[in-house]
Parts: structure tokens; C-alpha cells; sequence
């Protein structure tokens, strides 16, 4: 089984300590060992690196902990109090008996994730607009906030449209608009129907963000995702327009067109968005639960019969690239140098152990399925997305966490 690596964790205190009494130790225990020492914090703190980010880092850790089951406090919401849950992911309502998986709670090691308080936020927000965009799983994550909001405060007054890629949810009272824009691969696609988007072979626009862009580039904080659409070897890169017959395609390996990509995407941010007022975050992969001999099951098996979290520490999944995410990482970094408020939030390692959370065959169908692929839970199973209430409530705890310390 394919573990990360755990970095041993020192507490900012002592490596002050350390640090302010540099000259006593070298006294007492030779240059050489002092200098091993302090080789080993900043071997620490480079390795931590993968899990959080400088950049807006709080005090604590929020991405490595456990899940506590906590049937008192949690879920924060029931779907029935959101009007417009998706149905693709509204497990109750279609069939889901084993409620547990609402009642987890994501404990940080070292401290308290703070509760989401909408009243709070939305006036750390007021005036402000936050776009989601990416892929399904950030309309998943979109979803659980708009729900959050809604069955926390019902009776002010809201708008909910839609417009092709681009959804907009209106708190009236607070004049803060919460949407979602439909961009599963950051550039322009193939696949850039919000609708009607499965195809056999998927093809990115070589610096095509700008069709997209002017959609979002006005909002006040950004959260990114783009993972899932990239997982295949290659991919076509276009060199002109969809539209024309002139135009060139080229074969190229996954990695180096979502580098590509990342770097496009990074260009236009820092050429187009103000870089004192946005706030701009990039939602590491959402991992999925269909190879169930990973975690010690049948081969063959998904995520259909599951309904307890992983507990073995440090599980993760082979469908989760860390060459993707260090990919993410660089260009956050870069963003970073350049005056932006950036994050990477590391959802990936906590929603690893989440194989229960998922909607399986307890959702809505969009095709026609016969009754043998009913009775095999297997052929239609979701272990991609993920249940309302549940895990993506989290991954928003965690942006309300970064929000409130920087607003």
C-alpha cells in the first residue's frame, strides 16, 4: 500500500528557541551539530511544504487529523433544508439508510477546525462575489455551501439562476453573490458544455482561458479545481481555433499539458486580476473509491458496500497523482511571489479516508438502466462524488477557516 510521507512535526516555539540561541549551542556543542540541527528543522518545514502552503498559512495544520464520529453536532445541515440540492448527490432522498457517513467530523492533530458560521461569513463577504470553477466535484463543493448558507439562514431573501456554464446565488440582505462556473480543464475544451460533455477524446486550447475568464475574472475570491478530466496519458492540444479547418492538433502527455495549462492559468491571473484584492484559491485533487482491494477488499468491489472511513493513517489512494499536485503547488507558488493571496487547500489526504462518503447508487439516473445493471451495484456505482451532507461540507470549513483570517 502506497503511503506519503509523515514529516516529524516541531513546534514554532522551540525552533525559535533554537534559532535565538544559535551562538550558545555552537559553544557548547561544536558548529557541526548545531549545524545538523538546523539542517533537519529546514528539511521539516521544506517537507511540510507539500501539505500546507505558506502563503496564507494559519497557526495550525487544518489538513492533517483524523475523522472523529460526532452524531451530536454534525451534519450542519439536512438536505431537506436545501431546496435545490442535486439529485445526482442527494443520497437520503434516494434510498441511502446508513446515515453515518453525515456524522464525521474532521479533527486537525494539533487544533479545532473552526465551525462555519454563515452570519460571519457572509458579512466578511458583504459586497463581494466568490466564484467556484471548475469541474463537477467543485459544483459538489459549490452545492454544499450554497446548502450551508440556505439551511442556516431560510428566511433572507435569495436568487438562484442559471446561465449555460455559469450559476449565480444571490444573498440579497448581504449583496454577496456566491456561483459556479462550469470549466472542468482551465483552458478552453471540448468539453466546455456544462450539459453535454462526454467525449471519447479530449482537446484543451493552447492559451485559451480568455473565453472563460471574463466570467470570473471580476470576483473577489476564486476557488479553482481541475483534476479528474486529466486522468489519461494523453491528451490533444489545439493550436487554433475549434472553429477553424486550418487548425493543428498535437498528442501530448498528460503531465506536460496540464503543466501548460497551469502556467496559462497563472499568466492570466497575474496580467488580468487585481493582486491586492482577490484572494485565490486551487482545491487539491478529490480522490476516489473504486478499487476496493486497496483498502482490503475483494477485487472487483467499489465503493457501494462501504459505510466506515479508512483508519489506517496515511492512506492513499493510486488514483491520486502527487506529481499533479506539486504541479499545483508551483504555480500557487508563483502567484505567491507575485503578491497574490494564494492557497492550495489540501483536500486530498483527509477525503482519502472518506470511502463511505460517496453516492454509489444512491442518486438519481439520468439513462435508462436495465434491470441486470440494477441488480449489479458495481456497473453504476459513483465513488467519484460525493453526498450531501457530507465531505465537501468540510472542504468548505477548510476555505472558511483561510476567509475569516484574511478578510
Amino acid at each position: 500500500m502506497k503511503e506519503k510521507p509523515k514529516p516529524r512535526k516541531f513546534s514554532s516555539t522551540f525552533l525559535a528557541m533554537i534559532k535565538s540561541n544559535i551562538h550558545l549551542l555552537i559553544g557548547v556543542f561544536g558548529f557541526g551539530m548545531v549545524f545538523s540541527v538546523m539542517a533537519l528543522f529546514i528539511f521539516q518545514e521544506n517537507s511540510r511544504k507539500f501539505l500546507v502552503d505558506s502563503s496564507l498559512s494559519p497557526s495550525c495544520d487544518f489538513f492533517s487529523g483524523k475523522w472523529v464520529y460526532d452524531n451530536e453536532n454534525y451534519p450542519l445541515y439536512r438536505g431537506h433544508q436545501c431546496s435545490f440540492l442535486f439529485e445526482g448527490v442527494d443520497c437520503e432522498k434516494y434510498g441511502r439508510k446508513n446515515l453515518n457517513y453525515q456524522h464525521w467530523r474532521w479533527q486537525p492533530n494539533d487544533c479545532d477546525l473552526p465551525r462555519l458560521n454563515v452570519t460571519k461569513m457572509l458579512e466578511k463577504l458583504r459586497n463581494k462575489r466568490v466564484v467556484y470553477v471548475g469541474d463537477s466535484l467543485n459544483r459538489n463543493q459549490w452545492y454544499s455551501m450554497a446548502c450551508l448558507i440556505e439551511s442556516s439562514i431560510p428566511k433572507t431573501p435569495k436568487h438562484l439562476h442559471f446561465n449555460g456554464s455559469l450559476v449565480t446565488y444571490k444573498i440579497i440582505d448581504y449583496n454577496v453573490s456566491i456561483d459556479f462556473y462550469w470549466e472542468p480543464m482551465l483552458l478552453e475544451s471540448n468539453c466546455d458544455d456544462p450539459t453535454y460533455h462526454r467525449v471519447s477524446e479530449r482537446i484543451i486550447k493552447a492559451d485559451g482561458i480568455e473565453k472563460h475568464a471574463k466570467n470570473w475574472e471580476d470576483a473577489d475570491v476564486l476557488v479553482f479545481n481541475s483534476y479528474i478530466w486529466w486522468r489519461q496519458l494523453k491528451l490533444k492540444v489545439l493550436r487554433g481555433s475549434f472553429e477553424s479547418a486550418n487548425s493543428t492538433y498535437e498528442d501530448v502527455e498528460m503531465l506536460q499539458a496540464y503543466e501548460m495549462a497551469l502556467k496559462t492559468w497563472s499568466h492570466w491571473l497575474n496580467n488580468h486580476v487585481n493582486h491586492t484584492n482577490t484572494i485565490v484559491f486551487f482545491v487539491s485533487p478529490s480522490p476516489t473509491h473504486n478499487k476496493a482491494e486497496e483498502w482490503g477488499k475483494p477485487k472487483g468491489q467499489k465503493c457501494f458496500y462501504e459505510t466506515e472511513p479508512i483508519s489506517e493513517e496515511g492512506y492513499w489512494g493510486k488514483d491520486s497523482d502527487p506529481k499533479m499536485m506539486r504541479l499545483v503547488e508551483e504555480a500557487i507558488d508563483r502567484l505567491s511571489s507575485r503578491g497574490f493571496k494564494a492557497q492550495m487547500l489540501n483536500i486530498t489526504q483527509l477525503s482519502e479516508y472518506r470511502k463511505d462518503g460517496h453516492p454509489s447508487n444512491y442518486r438519481k439516473f439520468w439513462d435508462s438502466l436495465t434491470q441486470e445493471q440494477l441488480t449489479t451495484p458495481n456497473y453504476h456505482t459513483d465513488c467519484t462524488h460525493w453526498c450531501l451532507p457530507g465531505v465537501p461540507d468540510v472542504w468548505n470549513q477548510l476555505l472558511y477557516a483561510y476567509l475569516i483570517q484574511i478578510l
